[in-house]
């Protein structure tokens, strides 16, 4: 490994669904993005994926005091960090999607609609980042509330990965998998995709972490290990908890 490659021989990337930005119902609900704009710093992350992002709300930003000027992805992106941000969904009132902070620079981006029937929009953000002396790719991905949505949109997604990314090239993929069950992680699995497995680290939901619904899988990168803020704070700014992965080159 050259010289070059040895200055930052650790990827830490965080996955991170943020309810967005707000959390209860009705006359209840709070808004948490402020406290999530430190959560976010805290995370201390190469690679932050978001989802549930808000890009614009013009019922919150009336109902809200305080509610940012930024889209949401703006917002959160800590000093120095390149914010990226793509629509999955449009509502009466705005909008929100996928988004991914980066440290490091962003060369390109696209999104894909992956959406399966039209009660759910849905679609994943498929970004290049250029850390140190390789080319990452990293795809940001929301997934249905549905089963067999859930098996179809994984199969578009690893049929996009083949086409479009070169099996050489590192791949993130990180996300809200709405997965209860082990299924997708097998099909990742036989696709040269692997994440840290040796314990269990439950995400949602965040108030009594029972599953695991948040991943960051890796092709051409090595898991070193993975774990999940604990702490009254973060049980109350998502329904899900944060989770934070790091990785080092294969070679």
């Amino acid at each position: 490994m050259s010289e070059q490659l040895l200055v930052h021989p650790v990827l830490r990337v965080a996955t991170y669904n943020i309810h967005k930005g707000v959390q209860g119902l009705g006359p209840a609900r709070r808004l948490e993005i402020h406290n999530l704009g430190h959560a976010v710093e805290q995370l201390d992350a190469d690679l932050v994926c978001l989802q549930e992002v808000r890009h614009m709300n013009r019922r919150e930003e009336r109902y809200f005091q305080h509610w940012p000027s930024q889209p949401q992805a703006d917002y959160l992106a800590p000093e120095g960090y390149e914010a990226i941000y793509r629509t999955n969904a449009i509502t009466r009132h705005g909008e929100h999607g996928n988004a991914l902070l980066s440290r490091w620079p962003v060369l390109s981006h696209q999104h894909r609609d992956i959406s399966d029937h039209r009660f759910e929009q849905r679609g994943f953000l498929h970004t290049e980042v250029q850390v140190t002396g390789r080319i990452v790719h990293v795809v940001v991905v929301h997934l249905g509330l549905v089963p067999a949505s859930r098996v179809r949109q994984v199969t578009s997604l690893l049929e996009y990965v083949e086409n479009h990314i070169p099996t050489s090239a590192p791949v993130l993929v990180a996300g809200d998998f709405n997965d209860w069950g082990t299924g997708l992680g097998r099909r990742m699995a036989q696709s040269g995709f692997r994440e840290w497995r040796e314990q269990p680290t439950p995400t949602y939901p965040s108030r009594l972490p029972l599953n695991q619904l948040d991943h960051v899988y890796a092709r051409g990168l090595q898991p070193l290990g993975a774990m999940v803020p604990s702490g009254r704070i973060w049980q109350r700014m998502s329904d899900h908890l944060p989770l934070v992965a790091e990785f080092t080159w294969d070679d």
